[in-house]
């Protein structure tokens, strides 16, 4: 016997074998591709488009790139709330009054579909995809995560500009608020130190010096004075008569009295009447004309008090009142130079306080100008996602329902499940014979027992078993051809549908 004739028969002796195998499976097969439900999948595309007014012209704040744009979305129309709300609203699933929330909102994932797709000089696009058991469901889903998906692109790019306009508004505020703070410790210390303030140092020098220049002529004058008195005295001593007995000599108050009003004339042809030289000068004359004024009335006075003196009692008199009033006029100047002296003194520590005061001012000027620029390009931002003129995200294809199921391929499954079941049937023939190491053939015989045998007599079945053999044959074949199906329906219809059966398997798979 040739060796195709050899496993040919042992094909035919397994056959039953591999019928019940490709029997089941195949009826499986079919089972499953009759029973299994349709799916209709939805299709919708969006886009970013880019912002409509151009960023060197006016950029709005809020700065999301266009992916990030798509991820956000994406995560917040697959949170658990909308997701449970959206079931709710089209009943999803088919037993889902019986499914807890967690299985709605993984089922409603594993059936939600994206792709996002973007590149170097190409538009940023995303694509979502629904499978549902109705065209009218899928189509429906879609909608609700356009609506969802537009809402929250508005809302949160409104969002993020009136919160950036918010901020920028509390910090000018604050930057104001700290401004005016720094302002008024700097009037405060200018206040407080009016008198030895940087600005008036050059003006108090000079006011130093002309009291130095006052005090040194006051000095003059009363030793001149000192000198008349006692020449006078000396001369009276030695002839006994005065000279010049009609003059009468200025005092020194007058004398300064009409050098400072030939000042003030001088001055007033170069400064005006609100210039502080002017203002000093005339309280100068002031007070030199009070001094002068009491000089004349205390001469008066001591004159009519010596009415029947000689004439060297009254000049002596007018001496020493004019001694009197110098010496007074001295101790004011002297007075006026110490406090112009101390405020000088003072003036450079003074500097350096109100120079920091003044830094930590001009700091917090520049970062109030900078905030009031900020505001402004977040206000202008605000109005541009206020009125949809910035980055945003718009629709393509619109989700559509559709007419004819995507899945399942019922073709596909049985055909596949038919020659995966002879494959199964010839692999189980194979096995069976690859595990049998009886001996069949005359060749077996030589191989195992070393004899040559004389003749083989073959097992001759009786008509009565080659029939009762193939009518059990036939009842098994009926029954896992009828049974099988019935079984497969009976799961789908009275335990969980298959769609449902095959994703917690491939969940399984996944999973471990």
């Amino acid at each position: 016997m040739s060796p195709t004739r050899y496993y040919f028969s042992i094909f035919l002796r397994r056959f039953p074998y591999f019928l019940v195998v490709a029997a089941i499976v195949s009826a499986v097969s079919v089972a499953i591709a009759i029973g299994l439900p349709p799916s209709y999948v939805s299709r919708m595309v969006l886009i970013v488009e880019a912002p409509q007014i151009p960023g060197n012209l006016a950029a709005s704040t809020v700065n999301t790139s266009p992916i990030e744009q798509l991820q956000i979305v994406e995560q917040h129309v697959l949170t658990r709330p909308v997701l449970l709300d959206i079931a709710r609203k089209y009943e999803v699933l088919p037993n889902q009054e019986d499914a807890s929330p967690d299985q709605i909102v993984s089922e409603l994932r594993t059936k939600t579909n994206t792709r996002i797709s973007s590149g170097r000089s190409q538009a940023n696009l995303m694509t979502f995809t629904f499978e549902g058991r109705s065209g009218k469901i899928a189509a429906g889903v879609l909608n609700e995560y356009l609506t969802e998906i537009l809402k929250l692109d508005v809302s949160y790019r409104k969002e993020r500009a009136s919160d950036t306009l918010e901020f920028f508004e509390q910090d000018l505020e604050r930057l104001g608020a700290e401004l005016d703070k720094r302002s008024a410790r700097i009037l405060e210390f200018q206040n407080q130190h009016s008198g030895a303030l940087p600005s008036s140092l050059q003006f108090r020098m000079a006011q130093q010096g002309a009291l130095q220049t006052s005090l040194q002529q006051t000095d003059q004058q009363i030793f001149s004075l000192q000198n008349q008195r006692e020449k006078l005295l000396n001369l009276y001593a030695t002839t006994g008569q005065i000279t010049n007995v009609g003059q009468q000599p200025q005092t020194a108050a007058q004398g300064q009295l009409r050098q400072l009003r030939n000042q003030l004339d001088n001055q007033l042809g170069v400064y005006s009447e609100s210039s502080p030289r002017i203002k000093h000068l005339r309280a100068r004359i002031a007070h030199f004309e009070e001094v002068v004024a009491a000089e004349q009335a205390s001469t008066t006075a001591a004159a009519s008090a010596q009415t029947g003196n000689s004439t060297l009692d009254l000049q002596l008199a007018q001496i020493d009142s004019q001694i009197a009033t110098l010496e007074d006029q001295r101790a004011v100047t002297e007075e006026n130079l110490e406090k112009v002296t101390l405020t000088i003194n003072q003036t450079p520590a003074n500097a350096i306080t109100l120079a920091e005061l003044q830094r930590d001012h001009n700091n917090i000027q520049t970062q109030y100008n900078r905030a009031v620029t900020r505001l402004a390009s977040a206000s202008t931002g605000e109005r541009i996602e206020i009125t949809s003129q910035g980055q945003r995200i718009s629709v393509i294809e619109q989700p559509s329902e559709p007419t004819t199921p995507t899945k399942p391929d019922r073709l596909l499954i049985a055909g596949g499940g038919t020659f995966a079941g002879i494959l199964m049937g010839l692999g189980l023939v194979v096995l069976l014979e690859f595990l049998n190491r009886a001996a069949r053939r005359p060749e077996d015989l030589i191989k195992k027992l070393d004899v040559w045998p004389i003749a083989t007599i073959p097992y001759v079945k009786s008509p009565g078993q080659v029939a009762a053999q193939r009518v059990g044959w036939a009842m098994l074949i009926l029954a896992i051809v009828v049974g099988v199906p019935a079984g497969v329906w009976a799961v789908h219809t009275y335990y969980l549908p298959l769609d449902l059966i095959a994703d917690k398997v491939i969940d399984k798979l996944e999973i471990y």
